[in-house]
């Protein structure tokens, strides 16, 4: 843990002195920022109703944190608090770790995609919210605060960076992304190594164009609920 720790920071410095790990030359720009405070504030607005809803009836279901805070990697390699609607029991990780440990062909499943079919931590209602995307609702304050984009690459926890290799450097040159190429090429149908070349195509070939086609298409996917467990 600790050499993972030190080989990150050493990284970060790395492309913070290099012109693609620069704050000032973010994908999208200024541009893509103003972008996203104006269309999260609007959508947060109109879904005021939405979000209390689904808190309410959070609290009723299942007792106990309504957000799930999650560290992610961000831009530049800044570390924050990705945030989620709850839908997982209390004290979820531990039971991962306990299931990891007890079952082979689980962890192998989980070290391959990072994704559990089945997965046994997710409660009932949480399953609801996870086939419909509204536990990523919480995500737009992120957006607001300026950790993540409406549009760009998957957002990846810490022991995941080793596995972007030398496309790293891509991923962290843009604000994760709400949605993104990912989520409407299937989600968790497609293999870890595509979602890293999807992430690379992403920030490769950025237009802003290509964000309003993706967040489009977002809606379809979610209706479609494609590649989603």
């Amino acid at each position: 843990m600790y050499m993972l720790d030190a080989g990150f920071t050493i990284l970060r410095r790395q492309l913070q002195r290099s012109s693609l790990g620069s704050r000032r030359v973010i994908v999208g720009g200024p541009a893509k920022r103003l972008f996203d405070i104006v269309a999260a504030s609007l959508i947060i607005i109109c879904i005021v109703p939405l979000i209390v809803f689904v808190s309410l009836a959070m609290k009723l279901l299942d007792p106990g944190p309504v957000i799930y805070p999650h560290t992610r990697i961000g831009h530049c390699g800044r570390r924050f608090k990705c945030l989620k609607f709850r839908s997982m029991v209390v004290g979820a990780d531990e039971v991962l770790k306990a299931l990891l440990a007890s079952d082979p062909e689980i962890r192998d499943i989980w070290e391959r995609t990072q994704k559990l079919p089945n997965d046994p931590r997710i409660t009932p209602w949480g399953r609801f919210l996870r086939h419909s995307s509204l536990d990523e609702l919480p995500q737009l304050i992120n957006v607001l605060r300026g950790d993540m984009s409406l549009v760009g690459p998957r957002p990846i926890v810490p022991s995941e960076m080793a596995r972007y290799g030398d496309k790293l450097g891509l991923y962290l040159s843009a604000r994760p992304g709400l949605t993104g190429l990912w989520q409407i090429s299937g989600r968790s149908d497609c293999s870890y190594d595509r979602r890293i070349e999807l992430d690379a195509e992403y920030v490769r070939y950025w237009r802003f164009s290509t964000d309003l086609i993706i967040l489009l298409r977002t809606v379809g996917a979610v209706i479609a609920r494609k590649g989603v467990y």
